[in-house]
């Protein structure tokens, strides 16, 4: 003979199990990507958090179901929740922006770090050798050894050129060349 809540115990355990299960074979996808396109272990780190996050929000919503919390109890919550969550991030609506981009870059970009780029900005383009790409920005090394954090929803508005790695030195050596010609001008 079953329990009085013996449907609840068996359901929440395999809606724990089942979210356990995916968490796995996103991080198994996520690992495996990373390690097709080269991206570093730490970057890959940084998305396993935000599936973590996604699943623990997932399993909470889904006991709190099961549980017998009304429907539109749970509505309410959240809606409040969120309309907190919204008047927050709309205040900071860059923290939000950097990190969707942080992710976008993390599957999609064609460069990483130890690449030589160049960051085509109306005013002055930033370049470097990229020294990390963190959840809100890309930290750049520049020739003359200056450390420049530069927020990742920027880049994806801008023009971003590679230098290739063969080709870094000669770049150098013709901006050199150009800088050199503009002072004797």
């Amino acid at each position: 003979m079953l329990g009085p809540y013996s449907f609840e115990i068996i359901l929440s355990g395999s809606i724990v199990l089942a979210h356990l299960i995916l968490r796995w074979i996103l991080v198994a996808v996520v690992k495996r990507f990373a390690r097709k396109s080269e991206k570093v272990e730490h970057r890959t780190g940084l998305i396993i958090k935000y599936i973590d996050f996604a699943v623990i929000f997932g399993i909470v919503l889904s006991l709190i179901l099961i549980w017998g919390v009304q429907f539109q109890d749970v509505g309410v919550v959240l809606s409040s929740v969120f309309a907190v969550i919204g008047v927050a991030l709309f205040a900071s609506w860059s923290i939000l922006s950097n990190v969707t981009s942080g992710v976008i870059m993390f599957f999609t970009f064609p460069y990483k770090i130890g690449d030589y780029i160049i960051i085509h900005d109306k005013e002055y383009d930033y370049q470097g050798i990229i020294e990390d790409i963190k959840g809100f920005h890309v930290l750049l090394k520049t020739p003359d050894n200056r450390l420049i954090t530069y927020p990742n929803s920027l880049m994806l508005q801008k023009g971003v050129s590679v230098i290739k790695p063969e080709e870094v030195e000669e770049y150098l050596n013709e901006e050199d060349k150009n800088l050199s010609n503009h002072t004797t001008d």
